[in-house]
């Protein structure tokens, strides 16, 4: 203890705040000393110690805005145990509140866990944590800034939080990013979806993860949808751990030059993929961005295709599991928002007429025809070229629907509520796109036999201009396609 009074000095510098200590703080020092030497024990330890300082004498010996009164004490080898006599507090309890009292004037973020503190150099510094890995070390990544659009940055090999290591990218959307990843816990590989640190993307993730806890808690086989095992927030990113699967049934057509798939799977997918839907259904829930790269089939294995004029390989297990339920809505009303992805985006929804579960069926129609072909049905980005190509494939839209268009997609018609095409096309290129369609059953039969008119049949009920004509997921089920294996 003699050696403690001996450090307290003017001259004496306090570690990392760069200047010396005024008289006002050497007396404080001082009198803690004393008061320290008095309460110690027979075996040398401090007792509990009562210090009766008003909180606004206490001198802030650090000015550099991240450190503590009690560090820099613990710095000089002054030690509290913390604790309470009586109705005071022990000198620890008094600083502690001494500094929340300075949070309050001066605004502090959440305290940040270990593996998520700002490195304390300009160059970042990895922190070790404990407890965690064959080797009890566990190193987190530098703290980086978020690229311009707010996405993750990081580096294979990183760790997500102690529990997952980095292990390659899987994919990239407007919400974030795919990253594969080892969780340590559990010794298996999980997907994790980093969401962009950007309101609208982070509270869809939040609308996403309340439909996946629904979808885990009634789907008692979990063989419908994707499994969420986990989600946290890391660096104003919010994570979401998935079971990994495989490829999206788009990068197989991709991989595989936009061959089709054989008929077989197409039904098997197509059975699948409406039992999930139905049963989402069920529950009150519209995913409304149904297309080929949000169904996952559940295996990445391959084997060699039996017809070469198909594809060059098939899956080895037809296995899907539909994702992303970033914008499913959670109730049965009728909307009036934009909704799906353009390419599978239904009439009704392009009309401005109001949407609501009958608007995956039209997606579904599309994907199934897609997943056949090898080529998106409607290839375009504009309103007025969507509703030609739906007319020139399907017919003309129906008049009771062209009469209730909203005031927004008015101007795609005419008196007479005929579409306005050829006149209103925005350029040649345009028109020529349209005239390159057939009719639908024309189209399917350049792909499947003729014979086989039951998957055009399929097509139409799933792609009929009327929501309320329209088949629902059921009654798609019940079609005498699902029913046939030829």
């Amino acid at each position: 203890m003699k050696r403690l009074e001996e450090a307290v000095s003017p001259s004496m510098t306090v570690p990392n705040a760069g200047k010396r200590l005024l008289d006002t703080e050497v007396m404080f020092l001082t009198s803690l000393l004393d008061l320290l030497l008095n309460c110690s024990t027979d075996n040398g330890d401090l007792a509990s110690a009562d210090v009766d300082v008003p909180v606004e004498d206490l001198p802030l010996l650090n000015n550099n805005g991240n450190g503590d009164l009690v560090s820099e004490v613990v710095v000089i080898g002054i030690r509290f145990r913390s604790g309470c006599v009586g109705d005071r507090f022990s000198a620890s309890v008094m600083i502690a509140n001494g500094f929340e009292n300075m949070d309050k004037e001066r605004f502090r973020k959440r305290p940040r866990m270990t593996w998520d503190e700002a490195p304390a150099e300009p160059e970042a510094k990895r922190a070790v944590i404990k407890g965690h890995g064959s080797d009890g070390r566990i190193l987190s990544p530098p703290l980086r800034e978020d690229d311009r659009d707010g996405h993750y940055v990081f580096s294979l090999r990183d760790n997500l939080t102690p529990r997952y290591k980095i292990l390659s990218k899987m994919g990239e959307g407007t919400f974030g990013r795919v990253l594969e990843c080892w969780d340590r816990d559990t010794k298996e590989y999980v997907a994790i979806k980093i969401i962009r640190s950007i309101k609208k993307y982070r509270d869809a993730a939040m609308i996403e993860i309340d439909v996946l806890q629904k979808l885990v808690k009634s789907d008692k086989g979990r063989t419908r949808c994707v499994q969420m095992k986990d989600w946290f927030d890391y660096r104003n990113h919010i994570c979401i751990v998935f079971e990994k699967l495989g490829p999206s049934l788009f990068d197989f057509l991709k991989r595989n030059k936009y061959s089709a798939f054989p008929l077989a799977l197409v039904r098997d997918f197509g059975c699948q993929l409406l039992d999930s839907v139905a049963y989402m259904h069920e529950l009150q829930l519209v995913h409304t961005d149904l297309k080929p790269e949000n169904i996952l089939l559940v295996s990445s294995e391959n084997r060699s295709a039996a017809n070469e004029t198909h594809v060059r390989c098939l899956p080895k297990s037809s296995a899907i599991k539909l994702i992303d339920f970033g914008s499913t809505v959670c109730d049965n009303r009728i909307h009036h928002s934009v909704v799906q992805t353009r390419h599978y985006r239904s009439p009704e929804v392009i009309l401005g007429l109001g949407w609501s579960y009958q608007c995956d069926l039209w997606s579904i129609g599309c994907i199934l025809y897609e997943l056949c072909t090898g080529e998106a049905l409607f290839q375009t980005h504009d309103n007025l070229e969507h509703l030609a190509m739906m007319e020139r494939a399907l017919g003309p839209l129906p008049e009771h629907m062209t009469r209730k268009a909203s005031r927004g997609a008015e101007k795609y018609f005419r008196r007479g509520c005929r579409l306005n095409w050829p006149e209103g096309a925005n350029s040649r290129e345009s028109i020529r796109a349209v005239k390159r369609l057939d009719r639908l059953k024309d189209m399917v039969s350049k792909h499947v036999d003729s014979t086989r008119s039951r998957f055009a049949d399929l097509l139409y009920g799933l792609l009929t201009y009327d929501p309320s004509e329209r088949l629902t997921a059921n009654e798609a089920l019940d079609h005498p396609f699902f029913k046939s294996s030829s």
